[in-house]
């Protein structure tokens, strides 16, 4: 495990994950264990959120207690299938922001064309969480990382649920100060950029749009 690179390997986070990769897995239920995966996922990648005290007075006594400082994350959405995403970490945050940065990939070059890109203000004051089940070539990843740091982003992590070899060092490559946090460092990407063994594509199994 490097500094770069967290894999969780929680037996929750496993199990579900093999429920997802199960080709018979319908539709509804995937989307129910993607929202419950990754508000696992959300645990470990808020780990080192910056803390202050709060006096506060509980029914015995006064203290001063432990809540979160600065301003709120921001959680961003590589779209369309980082939105399946997002309902896990906003149940367990709910007072995050939420951007969307809006890419698709050229089927010939397999490279990100950008379509959409809306960010909350403030970026460089939060921590930002950029959310996409997949990290495959990481061409996608990469630009979405660019953008973010264009609109300001200094903390970045980003969060997948699958991450090929390929994408992690193309992350890697581009931002090196990007911690990636995922439930599995899969085999490799076929020659299609598919993540092999994978899941198929998530944003289809997520959306019944195949």
């Amino acid at each position: 495990m490097s500094e770069h690179l967290t894999v969780v390997d929680h037996p929750l986070v496993q199990h579900k994950l093999t429920l997802m990769r199960d080709k018979g897995t319908s539709t509804a239920v995937f989307r129910q264990l993607l929202r419950e995966i990754t508000l696992l996922l959300a645990y470990e990648v808020t780990r080192e959120l910056k803390l202050t005290t709060r006096h506060i007075e509980t029914p015995m006594e006064e203290m001063d207690a432990p809540i979160l400082a600065g301003k709120k994350l921001a959680l961003v959405s590589i779209l369309r299938a980082g939105n399946g995403m997002l309902d896990g970490v906003l149940e367990l945050v709910p007072s995050a922001r939420v951007g969307f940065v809006g890419l698709y990939r050229d089927e010939e070059t397999l490279k990100p064309v950008q379509y959409y890109f809306k960010a909350p203000e403030g970026l460089k004051d939060r921590l930002v969480i950029a959310v996409d089940p997949m990290l495959a070539t990481g061409n996608s990843s990469a630009a979405a990382i660019d953008l973010l740091k264009e609109a300001g982003a200094t903390d970045i992590r980003f969060l997948c649920l699958l991450a090929a070899p390929e994408g992690v060092a193309r992350m890697k490559e581009a931002h090196p100060d990007v911690n990636i946090v995922t439930a599995s460092l899969d085999r490799e990407l076929n020659s299609k950029g598919y993540i092999m063994p994978g899941l198929g594509d998530a944003g289809d199994r997520m959306f019944g749009t195949k």
